[in-house]
């Protein structure tokens, strides 16, 4: 069956929501950002872009660029606001939607497209419900996978759409600077430069796969077919019933270990949360870092025994995360849990929401806690005050 995917992004979106609380901001060249010496650009209006502000430099470095830059204060709450009214619209057409981040979705519009006469009248209808609305402007992919309704999506900003087919890969993908390619980011751009591979095309065309798995591992595959315009990824839905997941985006790329950590433990117990509200434990637990350079990294664990606490899925997703984060800055951290139980499975092993916590996963949850202390420089506190702790964080424990 042939799909029809849109990938919607909302345009210089923290801008352009700031401008919606303060309209004097509109027309000005505007960066939003933590108002430290060592902030960096989180976004930048499109006219600060056309100083060559970008998002992630040094908020010393844009205002030297550009002297008239007006930088704002984030307003988080505000923009969750509009990014669950964002995704309403969005929802409103297909419930095949996968929310990318608080700013963009992905969207599998193959049955909604039939109450249209052609498919792009969807798309400008979609573009100017969001625009009317919520006054935030959006441009769209359009593709017959995920990859292409991504790469559409970026060619034509703000307010664009682009459809790209996969006969139209040579003359519109290939031509492309490797770097603009989606999961090629700047760590791994030095070493396709050094191959020889400076366009797409050239990574299409590319004969040494050896020398391409060095770099990608078991991801080769998948970024070669992807090079020549096929992606066989569906959209992860925020109500699969096969998985359930949880993600933050941070305002600006963070590289603390502890403030990570922290997110980290205020994730597990959300996810918690709803997996106690669905009755839900399941045996695989995955993470995804996304770094400053918006190249991810996916990491899974499976389990012996279905996890549903808190604490169980903060010790997993922590050794996850440091098994593979090499100190690099971090703008999104997602988990998520499949490889779900059965119901009764679930009650007969833990009677799942009324039997005490043994005590060797206490013990546990306590080692890890003063392991954290001793390799970070804390200090160590009293074993009753971390059981005392966990006890008050509730159905988590």
């Amino acid at each position: 069956m042939v799909h029809v995917y849109f990938h919607i992004d909302l345009n210089a979106f923290f801008a352009n929501a700031e401008i919606l609380l303060d309209s004097s901001l509109k027309g000005k060249p505007v960066a939003v950002s933590r108002q430290t010496r060592r902030s960096v650009v989180s976004t930048a209006s499109y006219e600060a872009r056309a100083k060559g502000v970008h998002s992630a430099m040094p908020i010393q470095e844009a205002k030297c660029l550009c002297p008239d830059l007006v930088v704002v204060e984030p307003h988080f709450n505000w923009y969750r606001t509009l990014s669950e009214d964002f995704m309403r619209i969005v929802e409103s057409y297909t419930d095949q939607v996968e929310r990318a981040s608080i700013d963009e979705c992905y969207a599998d519009m193959t049955q909604a497209i039939t109450a249209f006469e052609k498919p792009l009248d969807l798309a400008w209808t979609l573009q100017g419900r969001i625009m009317k609305e919520l006054h935030l402007p959006c441009s769209i992919g359009i593709g017959p996978n995920m990859f292409l309704a991504k790469m559409g999506s970026d060619m034509k900003k703000p307010l664009g759409i682009t459809v790209l087919r996969i006969r139209e890969v040579p003359q519109k993908l290939w031509p492309l600077k490797i770097g603009d390619m989606r999961g090629i980011g700047s760590r791994t751009l030095p070493y396709m430069e050094a191959l020889g591979i400076h366009t797409i095309g050239d990574l299409a065309h590319y004969e040494d796969q050896e020398a391409l798995r060095r770099i990608f591992g078991k991801n080769t595959n998948v970024i070669l077919q992807r090079a020549h315009g096929y992606d066989d990824r569906m959209p992860v839905l925020e109500s699969d019933p096969k998985s359930m997941g949880i993600s933050e985006t941070m305002l600006e790329d963070i590289t603390d270990y502890d403030e990570i950590r922290g997110l980290f433990r205020t994730l597990c117990k959300r996810l918690s949360k709803r997996l106690f509200m669905e009755k839900k434990a399941g045996t695989v637990l995955s993470i995804r870092i996304r770094y400053f350079d918006f190249s991810n990294a996916d990491r899974s664990e499976t389990l012996a025994e279905p996890i549903w606490k808190a604490d169980d899925l903060f010790v997993y997703a922590m050794r996850l995360f440091e098994e593979n984060w090499e100190g690099e800055p971090v703008r999104l951290i997602g988990l998520s849990v499949t490889g779900f139980a059965m119901e009764d499975t679930i009650g007969r092993q833990i009677n799942f929401f009324h039997m005490e916590e043994p005590p060797e996963l206490k013990t546990t949850a306590i080692l890890t806690e003063l392991n954290h202390q001793l390799s970070f420089g804390g200090k160590l506190v009293r074993a009753s005050s971390l059981l005392k702790e966990k006890r008050e964080s509730g159905y988590e424990n």
